[in-house]
């Protein structure tokens, strides 16, 4: 089943199984109230729903949750989500005195809706499984990039970079599958500002490959890739799962210093984001449909890998 945030990743998943999506009609009331048909018999059958819950990302979250119920009401067997994109993960902890953990109340209406497991894609920060009281697998990115990543020559010049402290794991898991060193950018944040950066390793005449979760207003990696130019390094590119790409990010990639910068499509890109010359999107849509045959054949899903 497609949902309406991604559906050209779910048509591209389901021809890679070589199966008919649901047939499913979505549509709004005048008031913006959203309602779903299920147009086909379900009953006793495993139902895998593809969305991300991207922008607007409180609709799709509802979309998905009303699907969810559909479904169950519809005596499906199996309920399976296929979240490649999950919203509010940067909200995974409070941040002031009186302020919601949003991405755990996201988890509890996922598992409290009727949904027997769920899948997603390079969560913001790993802890957020444990939020989820039914079964949650968790698939990596860093399993389909080592297929794309382009370095710019054979000799040992090449440098993973992760942007941060807590995305040092996701850089290793990339760095260790080319035997690639590693280098660090530390970076402190006021009042959800970067106001410091300071790299921890060696770029200097390196050709420097940045691994991420996620771009936004993609501030934040211009000016990371702006210190790596000025610390020597000679290229730059990024590999990032989730391009969100808000506001003026696209122009802001336009003119940084980074050469090229790789997404995948987790979140639907507009026309804008493919007509630039520096964003190249990678899919993923053949690593989800492994996936889904793996949890389907009950299969390992830690040892996943497109080769």
């Amino acid at each position: 089943m497609i949902g309406n945030s991604n559906p050209a990743l779910g048509k591209a998943v389901c021809a890679f199984l070589g199966v008919e999506p649901l047939k499913v009609k979505y549509h709004s009331f005048p008031d913006q109230e959203s309602h779903i048909d299920i147009l086909e018999n379900v009953r006793g059958k495993n139902i895998f729903i593809l969305q991300s819950t991207s922008c607007p990302a409180n609709h799709h979250i509802m979309e998905l949750l009303f699907a969810i119920d559909a479904l169950k009401r519809a005596s499906a067997k199996i309920i399976t989500c296929i979240v490649p994109y999950f919203g509010y993960a940067r909200q995974d902890r409070k941040n002031g005195i009186r302020t919601c953990i949003s991405a755990k109340l996201i988890a509890d209406l996922l598992s409290y809706s009727g949904c027997h497991r769920i899948l997603t894609v390079d969560l913001h920060s790993e802890q957020i499984q444990g939020f989820f009281n039914i079964h949650h697998d968790h698939i990596h990115a860093g399993m389909i990039f080592p297929h794309f990543i382009h370095f710019y020559d054979q000799n040992n010049h090449d440098v993973i970079i992760s942007p941060d402290i807590g995305g040092i794991s996701r850089a290793r898991l990339v760095a260790g599958h080319f035997n690639k060193p590693i280098a660090v950018i530390d970076k402190r944040r006021t009042h959800h500002m970067v106001d410091f950066m300071q790299i921890i390793g060696e770029v200097k005449d390196k050709n420097c490959i940045i691994i991420d979760d996620i771009v936004d207003s993609a501030i934040t990696l211009s000016q990371a890739a702006l210190l790596l130019h000025r610390q020597g390094a000679k290229k730059i590119s990024a590999y990032i799962t989730h391009g969100v790409l808000s506001g003026k990010s696209i122009e802001l990639i336009d003119h940084s210093v980074i050469d090229q910068l790789y997404i995948t499509d987790t979140i639907f890109h507009e026309a804008q984001t493919l007509s630039s010359k520096k964003i190249n999107v990678i899919s993923i849509a053949p690593l989800l449909a492994r996936a889904i045959e793996n949890i389907y054949y009950e299969k390992s899903i830690s040892t996943l890998s497109l080769a």
